[in-house]
């Protein structure tokens, strides 16, 4: 498994850590590749309310992890533990990189 961010800098990582959130984040396994969308339970929260005011609905980002920090380390951490899971295997068919997500 590979762990890859689309825009690895160290402003990116700065961003991501205040922003609460990070969208360039690819696994590779094998052939096949999974976009992932990070965000904290905070920030998740700041986006349901804001969506739902403005658009009576809030629609939840394909391939969601919710983690405690936007950081490598715990991004990294927390994809590890869902691999052993299987969590990728359960997305199987709805994750694939460059399928219309992303």
């Amino acid at each position: 498994m590979k762990i890859q961010y689309e825009n690895d800098t160290e402003l990116a990582e700065f961003e991501a850590f205040y922003k609460e959130y990070r969208r360039d984040i690819v696994v590779e396994i094998g052939e096949k590749k999974y976009r992932i969308y990070a965000t904290t339970i905070t920030r998740l929260i700041q986006d349901y309310e804001t969506e739902s005011k403005l658009n009576g609905f809030f629609q939840v980002e394909p391939n969601l992890i919710i983690v405690d920090t936007v950081t490598k380390e715990t991004i990294e951490k927390t994809i590890n533990n869902l691999a052993q899971c299987k969590y990728f295997d359960s997305i199987d068919n709805l994750g694939f990189y460059g399928t219309g997500n992303g």
